[in-house]
């Protein structure tokens, strides 16, 4: 059974984001020829700018050590942009182009921050944008503190007589809770909550934003969004790729750190939070919170059953072999980096008392998707126990963030002819079918929000707080005992299997994705 298809075209990223249109602004990336950049920012940035949803006063500085030209940059940036998923459209390009710009200069050098602030009065006051200005950090976390000093001594940051200075922060803010907390207090001497945006770029993602609207605008799911009808909550984030080029990043960060404090928790705390009094940024966040400082810290007696680790060993991923992790390019050969992470955590509140959340994350699994299992109690059997039911399965509600955005329920359906049999069946809701595909990074919601003052789908600081004190017994654990046989799971598969005996101990069994 499929959801009735509406004929219905979305033609670009303004449909999803809105029709306020952000105030003029000077826009500036560090780490401006970067991978992060030419991927996401600029098509972002260009999505916005197509659609009509950027100011016309805006300008954009890419600052970055290479050595190269605004003219280049430009160029280089179109060739990435033709060669990716966006819908390039030459005049489209041509327009958003005129606002780009480049700026060589070393993040670590005060005298960038001088060359750096005639730049932005000289591309500001031509396009009309010279009166505020949004910092993209899309540089190492260890840099954060330093540039944001920087800027503060060239006087880049004071807000006066309404111009407002606000800087993107991405993932992740800090190693640990110690250096999230130390971060936080160096920054905050300079900038205001109100100027400071942790970024997650999974909250850009329409269906991620859904979820909040399927659960508090549907009479019909709330009522049983508890620990009265709900068995167990399942959170995949399931990547095929393996590390490529971010060795150097991902040998000091890994799985966890990587992945869990920020996307993971951001989707266990929409699907858990209570209703906020309102869509407000500070009451979606409060709710948020409250989540995240309810889940039970994980003792460390406790680590080893209930968080698994796991590192990819040589496999094959959509039919082609690929390479153990530990012969990726910058990876040590002993390398005790995981790859992998699957968690239990339970939620000590009134809603949630004794509902397990099971949380998997890895790179080299067998599918890319994302996705939440809210899997269903069983109901009574007795009322088939003299008919061939051997059992009744679980009802399953499933959120698809990516790559197909959905949401799908089965249930148990009487299967035609004279016996009682039953048969699962699925009702199933796809974006594309019914509101048309919108191709998008994912960072456009985000980016036009900062730009707008709405911190909504940021991170909070005590939402970073809470999420690193959940981890932090399982980090301490982990840095002190070796992993057991690493690598422990072959590439193309689902991970190790001491993830699969993690919820067979319980009872339970991962869903079975693509099967």
């Amino acid at each position: 059974m499929e959801s009735k298809k509406k004929n219905t075209s979305v033609e670009c990223a303004a449909v999803e984001i809105g029709g306020e249109t952000p105030p003029p602004c000077v826009m500036v990336i560090f780490g401006g020829s970067g991978d992060l950049t030419k991927r996401k920012l600029i098509p972002a940035l260009y999505n916005l700018s197509r659609c009509g949803v950027l100011p016309g006063q805006f300008a954009i500085i890419g600052l970055a050590r290479r050595e190269t030209s605004s003219e280049d940059f430009r160029h280089q940036l179109m060739e990435d942009l033709c060669h990716s998923d966006c819908d390039f459209d030459s005049e489209a390009w041509a327009k958003f182009s005129q606002h780009l710009y480049y700026l060589s200069g070393d993040a670590g050098d005060p005298k960038a921050y001088q060359r750096l602030k005639a730049f932005i009065a000289e591309t500001g006051t031509a396009h009309g944008a010279q009166k505020n200005t949004l910092f993209y950090l899309s540089v190492a976390p260890t840099l954060f503190a330093e540039i944001v000093m920087q800027l503060e001594t060239v006087d880049l940051v004071r807000e006066e007589q309404g111009q407002w200075r606000r800087v993107i922060f991405e993932k992740p803010f800090g190693r640990d809770l110690d250096s999230a907390l130390k971060l936080n207090a160096e920054i905050s001497r300079i900038l205001g909550e109100h100027q400071i945006y942790r970024i997650d770029h999974y909250l850009g993602k329409a269906t991620v934003q859904n979820i909040m609207a399927f659960r508090f605008a549907n009479g019909i799911f709330e009522p049983i969004w508890d620990r009265r009808y709900i068995d167990s909550v399942q959170i995949t984030t399931a990547e095929t790729v393996g590390v490529e080029s971010r060795a150097g990043y991902y040998e000091t960060t890994g799985a966890l750190r990587d992945m869990v404090p920020n996307h993971l928790f951001q989707l266990l705390t929409l699907s858990a939070m209570e209703c906020p009094v309102s869509f407000d940024a500070d009451a979606v966040r409060d709710e948020q919170a409250k989540v995240l400082h309810a889940i039970q810290p994980i003792e460390p007696a406790e680590v080893l059953t209930s968080a698994v680790r796991g590192q990819y060993g040589p496999g094959k991923v959509e039919g082609n072999p690929v390479p153990a992790y530990r012969v990726e390019p910058g990876v040590t050969s002993d390398s005790r980096t995981e790859t992998y992470v699957a968690l239990r955590l339970m939620i000590d509140n009134w809603r949630w008392a004794g509902v397990p959340f099971y949380l998997r994350t890895g790179k080299r699994l067998a599918q890319r998707v994302t996705e939440i299992t809210i899997q269903f109690l069983k109901p009574p059997f007795r009322l088939f126990r003299e008919t061939p039911v051997e059992k009744l399965k679980p009802n399953q509600l499933v959120i698809n963030i990516q790559p197909d955005e959905g949401i799908s329920l089965s249930f148990q359906a009487k299967v035609p002819g004279g016996l009682m049999q039953l048969g699962t069946v699925d009702m199933t809701f796809n974006y594309a079918d019914y509101f048309g595909r919108t191709r998008t990074t994912g960072y456009e919601r985000l980016i036009y929000d900062a730009m707008c003052g709405d911190a909504t789908l940021f991170q909070r600081v005590d939402m970073v707080k809470a999420g690193w004190k959940v981890i932090t017994p399982v980090q301490d654990i982990w840095n002190s005992l070796n992993p057991r046989s690493f690598p422990n799971y072959e590439a193309g598969t689902w991970g190790p299997e001491e993830a699969e005996e993690l919820l067979r101990r319980d009872g339970r069994m991962w869903r079975t994705i693509g099967g």
